[in-house]
């Protein structure tokens, strides 16, 4: 991660603000002509419309397809719902700002901004790992499936994936925010990111903001050497089903999951672990759509595609739609 100097002017020393005496940050825009914000606009409003419609389409499916009531499928609308959360957090305003060409958010909307993308992300990466439980059960545990992932089980691990990603936004809010600002009030991203934010500080008082970032990556580490272990045994377990259509299901249940979460954790990472050697604005822009944009756009794509269930649902919801209409 990119952390802000500890060498800093005497000039500036004694000009030291609290982040709180800020009424607003300006926030990076992508492009800088007209035409270019308006293309912007353009391409950010169909991928945001296509990220509602998809995961609208799954919520929708599985909540009124009484088939698709498994513990898969509840884990995947809780998906779909967080994906929803994450991305109506950061493109909406970057929308608006390229559309008015402006770039000021407020010092509320900033922190808004943190705490929500922050809860929605890590809620996400707790759901996946809890995904990644469900599928290792389903499989390698077939005969107890029944007894481990039944309807109590379920719910207790999705409120405990939004539980920890309510307590770690707060955590890091908070610390974020306190901490004093001194080198002005431009965010180097389209949205308030906590690397871009911290590189404004000029106090060690941004330390704790650091330690809480390690803790969270220390147990982000142990539930992605959890995944991969997981997958590892699933492998292993699929390769022994005897039948191909057997093995073909197996895999294109667990390899769109396998797939969203190597993108999510390998560009998440390394926006904020990247050495201030790699960082740039155009790096940073293009690393934040990758684990900000892309997964929840796709996620529905991804799940839908290969899982014939879901197809199935959603052909009825589609139905069900233009009767309504019709009527």
């Amino acid at each position: 991660m990119s952390f802000p100097p500890w060498t800093v002017p005497h000039g500036k020393r004694d000009q030291m603000l609290n982040s709180s005496s800020f009424n607003e940050f300006l926030i990076l825009p992508f492009v800088d002509t007209r035409e270019l914000q308006l293309l912007h606009f353009s391409l950010f409003l169909g991928i945001y419309l296509a990220a509602l419609l998809g995961n609208g389409l799954i919520i929708t499916a599985t909540a009124c397809d009484h088939h698709l009531h498994t513990p898969m499928y509840f884990f995947l609308l809780n998906l779909s719902l967080l994906d929803l959360g994450s991305i109506s957090v950061t493109l909406p305003k970057c929308m608006a700002n390229s559309l008015w060409d402006t770039r000021a958010i407020s010092y509320s909307g900033c922190a808004a901004q943190v705490f929500f993308f922050v809860f929605f992300m890590s809620a996400e990466y707790s759901l996946l790992t809890v995904m990644a439980y469900d599928r290792f059960v389903a499989i390698c545990r077939p005969l107890h499936y029944g007894t481990l992932m039944d309807s109590r089980a379920c719910v207790k691990m999705a409120a405990a994936a939004w539980a920890s990603g309510f307590l770690y936004a707060v955590l890091h809010t908070a610390n974020t925010f306190s901490i004093p600002l001194c080198q002005g009030n431009v965010v180097d991203q389209f949205f308030c990111e906590i690397p871009q934010i911290l590189k404004l500080s000029c106090s060690d008082s941004y330390l704790r903001e650091v330690a809480v970032i390690v803790v969270g990556l220390c147990l982000g580490f142990g539930c992605f050497m959890f995944i991969v272990v997981s997958y590892v045994q699933i492998l292993t377990a699929v390769l022994r089903i005897p039948s191909e259509q057997g093995r073909h299901k197996a895999f294109s249940m667990c390899l769109p999951h396998l797939a969203v979460v190597s993108l999510f954790v390998s560009t998440g990472t390394f926006a904020y672990l990247k050495p201030p050697s790699l960082s740039s604005p155009a790096l940073d822009l293009v690393v934040s759509v990758l684990y900000s944009v892309v997964p929840p756009a796709v996620n529905p794509l991804i799940y839908s595609m290969r899982n014939k269930q879901l197809k199935e649902a959603l052909r009825k919801v589609i139905s069900w739609q233009r009767k309504f209409q019709m009527t």
